[in-house]
């Protein structure tokens, strides 16, 4: 296909050794460790659209890689990104309608075929070549989806005026051209920009919880109202709605960090997000979700209560410098040697987890000990500091005893967690692991060797003792 020069209508790449690397087995070794840094995850039911950053891969791509994990073994037709322009202002949009985009990974067809029926149903859609001339924020996406899609073509779009009406507008003419066709949606976006690490993360906040809550409309009136930051807001507002229109009824919200969590300059920092948009298929009453996850050790509310209480009351002294508590409960069954762990997540993300395997202490001791443990020994993190104690969530696992297995029949998804043992190896995956992550067995068996240091397969080993056990998490 030929423009008005007799020339291919190639977009060439123009942040190509800035963004990520040029080079094409650099950037292929980049993008695959970023990959297998990222937990497999299953999604019930169809992905329809994807939320993504679009920094550069050092900042940002280790978000960004939790949504594009979601497609290996998967394919469509076409891929639609939608992307704000950060360089022209126009209104309406621009569709790059001709030719093909070039990365460092080869080259991608645009579907001439849906731009061309796109342009045709909303006039505001045009091809402006200049638009995308120097833009960033398509092009970062594109040798992600090329690593993990097979063969695809691409709808290239930039956004412009990225207010409601044209958000809706966009979106009507998108799904009068697609419905019915095998299209992936991705939404282009970074979240605040240059704000301190803590006012950021209240100001993504904002965006997380409608996105979450997959409320388009509300995501656009707090934007407009100064209320959240997204550089790429419309984007994101029009492939949400789209993405309802194809029938997506549930949002999955993967990741969220920030520039600091990279850099540890916390000073100015910029926002990533990446998310999931499903049609998720309804589950039967007495399956997934409804179902508790663990097992049901007797305790009453009061007690769980009174364990939550004890958990917060030891963090909380031991940030304030002073000594810890004795704990006399009330109850009698708190008294009693429980092995337990104490996990702590703040705003969605894992702050620490900790626990004794072995009913080595009373139960009382034992949460309040892995409490403070979780909060200031686990190696993954830094210590708890007192302004993340506000948003801290506690959750407590009170074990059952083990129980070593030859037949890993005998692991039930959302009901065991897997103790793994070989030489001086061992790991330890909770029950809800599994259940978050959606594994299957063979899955939750290969990262819970992880976990051990070992080989993924290392479970199949004969000198590898498997140890399942159930907890009551609450």
């Amino acid at each position: 296909m030929e423009n008005s020069g007799n020339k291919p209508e190639i977009r060439e790449p123009v942040v190509a050794g800035s963004f990520y690397p040029a080079d094409p087995k650099a950037l292929s070794k980049q993008i695959k460790e970023f990959l297998d840094a990222v937990p497999a995850m299953k999604v019930d039911g169809e992905i329809i659209a994807l939320i993504a950053p679009h920094a550069g891969y050092i900042y940002s791509g280790q978000v960004a890689a939790y949504t594009y994990k979601l497609l290996l073994n998967k394919h469509f037709d076409t891929v639609i990104v939608i992307a704000p322009s950060h360089h022209v202002y126009f209104q309406g949009a621009s569709i790059y309608a001709k030719g093909a985009f070039r990365t460092p990974l080869g080259i991608i067809p645009i579907d001439e075929d849906i731009s061309q029926k796109i342009m045709k149903e909303n006039p505001a859609i045009t091809f402006m070549p200049r638009a995308h001339t120097q833009e960033h924020s398509l092009e970062v996406q594109l040798p992600f989806l090329q690593t993990v899609l097979r063969d695809f073509k691409l709808v290239p779009i930039v956004m412009g005026d990225q207010n409601l009406e044209n958000c809706k507008t966009i979106s009507d003419s998108l799904f009068n051209v697609i419905k019915g066709k095998k299209v992936l949606l991705v939404a282009s976006s970074d979240l605040s920009h240059f704000y301190s690490y803590n006012e950021a993360v209240k100001l993504d906040a904002v965006v997380i919880d409608h996105v979450k809550n997959f409320d388009p409309r509300g995501l656009a009136r707090d934007i407009s109202a100064g209320k959240c930051e997204a550089c790429g807001g419309g984007p994101i507002i029009t492939t949400m709605f789209l993405a309802q229109k194809m029938g997506a009824n549930k949002a999955l919200v993967l990741n969220y960090a920030n520039s600091g969590d990279v850099t540890r300059d916390k000073s100015r920092v910029v926002g990533y997000l990446s998310a999931a948009l499903c049609k998720e298929t309804k589950s039967d009453p007495g399956k997934g979700e409804n179902k508790k996850i663990g097992t049901d050790l007797g305790l009453s509310a009061e007690e769980k209560k009174y364990l939550h209480q004890v958990a917060k009351t030891a963090i909380e002294k031991q940030l304030l410098g002073e000594p810890l508590p004795h704990f006399d409960p009330p109850y009698p069954r708190l008294q009693e040697k429980r092995g337990a762990f104490v996990s702590l997540h703040r705003r969605g993300q894992l702050r620490g987890c900790i626990g004794y395997l072995q009913p080595y202490k009373p139960l009382c001791q034992t949460v309040s000990e892995m409490a403070t443990a979780a909060a200031f020994q686990d190696s993954r993190f830094k210590p708890l500091r007192k302004d993340e104690f506000k948003d801290l969530e506690i959750e407590i696992s009170v074990l059952t005893p083990f129980r070593k297995i030859t037949d890993i029949n005998e692991i039930a998804i959302g009901k065991h967690g897997i103790y793994i043992m070989k030489g001086f190896n061992s790991g330890l995956l909770l029950p809800q692991v599994a259940t978050e992550y959606k594994w299957d067995t063979e899955t939750f068996l290969e990262h819970t060797c992880q976990k051990a240091g070992l080989d993924k397969d290392a479970w199949k080993d004969k000198n590898t003792e498997i140890y399942i056990f159930s907890a009551d998490i609450f």
